[in-house]
């Protein structure tokens, strides 16, 4: 794609995409960017504001305070402070490679303050117990419940994201080492992760009497296959994981990422060093993965429970 010859917002943002998918940016980081500039590039026109080389310190404190009053059209509830600081980095960084690439002169976001991130810390966390009820759910779908078994399983056992369950292939599953290959994760890092027994066996089992049947000419190497013969799409398996939640009576919402939430909090819980639990996850910082100590109370309750003055004293209350 060439340089756009003019500045218009939009027309530079479609250019900057197309740089970020020339990068290799996952789909999903692209589809995110698009969202958030589409957002910011839509307010610009109601404010009058048509031209990139327009977009400076003062236009963006005024975008700040929409964030802060804006409220979400399905809840009415305002943006956290991580949607808001995402949408200002996204405007950041897309005016930041507007100015290397010579489109601008200057660049005007460089020393822009963006939102404290805060800590925001994982939701609809779900006990061994009811991932195990969830798990079972599929057994009552016949032949494709085994496959969204196995599924389940390999979400559980390794902790891994959408897309790298998506992206996985056949030879990418050691059944006799117990180990995966995640290829093209975040950042598109490759790295192996132990997958458990239990998770290979019933991989196994798709493998051996599902798989084969629903294999066609379009199948490739992909190891999970949705009910078209091809891989899933990013939806499909959200779809597939949150109706196996609704169906063990949770009230929760949840879908792909609660296996990865469990994956952490219970690991930690039972005694998982932190940096081991980063590896399995494939976090690039650890501070990521400290999110998920905070959650995991187990350690914390013991010691409070051998230490604290409070929960050491016998109760002097009596009714």
């Amino acid at each position: 794609m060439d340089k756009p010859t003019s500045r218009r917002i939009w027309l530079c943002v479609k250019y900057y995409l197309w740089l970020c998918e020339a990068k290799g940016q996952s789909p999903d980081t692209i589809r995110g960017k698009k969202a958030g500039l589409k957002k910011f590039a839509r307010w610009c026109i109601a404010q009058r504001i048509y031209s990139a080389d327009k977009i400076d310190l003062d236009l963006m404190d005024d975008y700040m305070a929409y964030l802060n009053c804006y409220r979400k059209a399905l809840d009415g509830n305002p943006l956290c402070l991580a949607q808001k600081r995402n949408l200002l980095t996204f405007v950041k960084t897309f005016i930041e490679k507007l100015y290397m690439k010579e489109l601008l002169s200057t660049n005007a976001l460089q020393h822009i303050e963006l939102p404290s991130k805060g800590r925001a810390l994982p939701k609809a966390l779900f006990s061994e117990i009811e991932i195990e009820k969830i798990l079972s759910q599929s057994l009552l779908f016949g032949v494709l419940g085994l496959r969204d078994r196995a599924i389940l399983e390999t979400f559980y056992a390794t902790g891994i994201r959408r897309t790298e369950l998506m992206n996985l292939d056949i030879d990418d599953v050691d059944l006799t080492a117990h180990l995966l290959r995640v290829n093209r994760g975040k950042g598109n890092k490759d790295r192996i992760v132990p997958i458990s027994k239990r998770a290979c066996e019933w991989i196994t089992l798709y493998l051996g009497k599902i798989r084969i049947n629903m294999a066609s000419l379009s199948t490739g190497s992909a190891l999970f296959l949705a009910n078209n013969g091809r891989r899933y799409s990013a939806n499909k398996l959200s779809e597939m994981v949150a109706r196996y939640v609704k169906l063990a009576g949770h009230k929760r919402a949840g879908a792909c990422h609660l296996f990865r939430h469990a994956t952490a909090t219970i690991m930690l819980d039972n005694g998982a060093e932190l940096r081991h639990v980063q590896e399995m996850l494939g976090h690039a910082n650890i501070s990521t993965t400290q999110i998920y100590t905070h959650v995991s109370r187990s350690v914390l309750t013991s010691t409070y429970q051998r230490s604290h003055p409070s929960a050491l004293s016998k109760s002097s209350f009596y009714l």
